[in-house]
């Protein structure tokens, strides 16, 4: 009931932002949401984005963001996308493999060789293909935003093994192969939005979580979990992803305006992502978080079936093989 609500609320807001801005010198005003804060670097990618909309456009169009899942959680903003109540979402790859399934080729534990064969795979064919394919859905995707590689962080111990995941709730995205992963390696998955992550840690729902370090730094999820485990079991990116009814709304010139902002904005996303992961870890040590760096390949060893044809099927097992072809190239 509540989430009907709030899509309910959203619903409101954004069609009267969007009546409200409709006869105004016909600027035509781009709506955007995401659930990360405003000091996040891909919330400032986004300003950057809005920027160079503006400028392109020379103020015929603009960006208006809406942080802090103002407009609802990643599945919500999907939603409206799909019915045009909202234009573009920042969403992980983890949520919106339950939209288009060959997201889930980037959300395999352990699908990607190193950051350079991360990069290879989103800016090249395989990349594009995906991000152009969701119209059967509805969704249309712009560019993919680093979001670094996601650990462990607990509560009361370090996660130095696999074996130390026994017995341990660990929360995850709403994604099946999120979940998997972490049965896999011995833990329990305990899918839980993110907004409500930090009290069920406070209160024992979970035992710990997983994420990057710029975002559970962020989250001030390190105020609870004093352990910070560098396993990088998974390296899901972000997408800016917009509604094909909005996509089909613009004229080609409004749609090139959007396309080459969102496609600027990517670099520069990259570099503050790369400094703030960084300054992030030195922030994580300073609070008196115990990072480790264990063996990647003992955690990996537990998830080698969900690379196999029998987990993934025909299709996703021969995109599964595209990625680590990219990496021989």
């Amino acid at each position: 009931m509540i989430n009907k609500l709030k899509i309910l609320l959203s619903l409101v807001l954004v069609a009267g932002l969007f009546l409200g801005c409709s006869h105004k010198d016909e600027v035509r005003v781009i709506r955007l949401g995401h659930g990360l804060p405003e000091g996040h670097p891909v919330h400032k990618a986004m300003v950057f984005m809005g920027e160079e909309l503006e400028k392109n456009s020379k103020g015929k169009m603009k960006l208006q963001i809406y942080p802090s899942n103002q407009l609802g959680g990643e599945r919500e903003c999907l939603e409206l996308l799909q019915i045009g109540s909202l234009d573009i979402a920042k969403v992980s790859a983890y949520v919106l493999e339950n939209f288009d399934h060959r997201y889930k080729a980037f959300t395999l534990p352990y699908v990607f060789k190193n950051e350079a064969h991360r990069q290879k795979v989103l800016d090249g064919p395989v990349g594009q293909d995906i991000l152009n394919g969701s119209g059967h859905v509805f969704l249309r995707g712009l560019c993919f935003y680093d979001a670094g590689s996601r650990s462990f962080y607990t509560v009361e111990k370090p996660i130095s093994t696999p074996e130390d995941l026994d017995g341990l709730k660990i929360r995850v995205m709403q994604s099946h192969t999120a979940i998997e992963m972490v049965d896999n390696m011995g833990g329990n998955a305990t899918p839980i939005d993110f907004g409500e992550l930090y009290s069920a840690l406070q209160q024992g729902v979970v035992d710990g979580a997983e994420n990057n370090p710029p975002s559970f730094y962020t989250s001030k999820h390190y105020e609870v979990c004093k352990y910070y485990t560098v396993n990088k079991h998974a390296s899901v990116p972000d997408i800016l992803v917009l509604g094909t009814k909005t996509w089909e709304s613009l004229d080609p010139q409004q749609q090139k305006w959007l396309n080459d902002a969102a496609l600027s904005s990517v670099p520069y996303q990259r570099k503050l992502w790369a400094d703030f992961e960084k300054e992030a870890i030195q922030k994580l040590t300073e609070a008196g978080v115990e990072i480790t760096y264990p063996d990647q390949k003992l955690f990996a060893e537990k998830v080698k079936s969900m690379h196999t044809s029998e987990y993934l099927g025909e299709e996703l097992h021969a995109l599964f093989d595209k990625i680590q072809k990219e990496a021989q190239n």
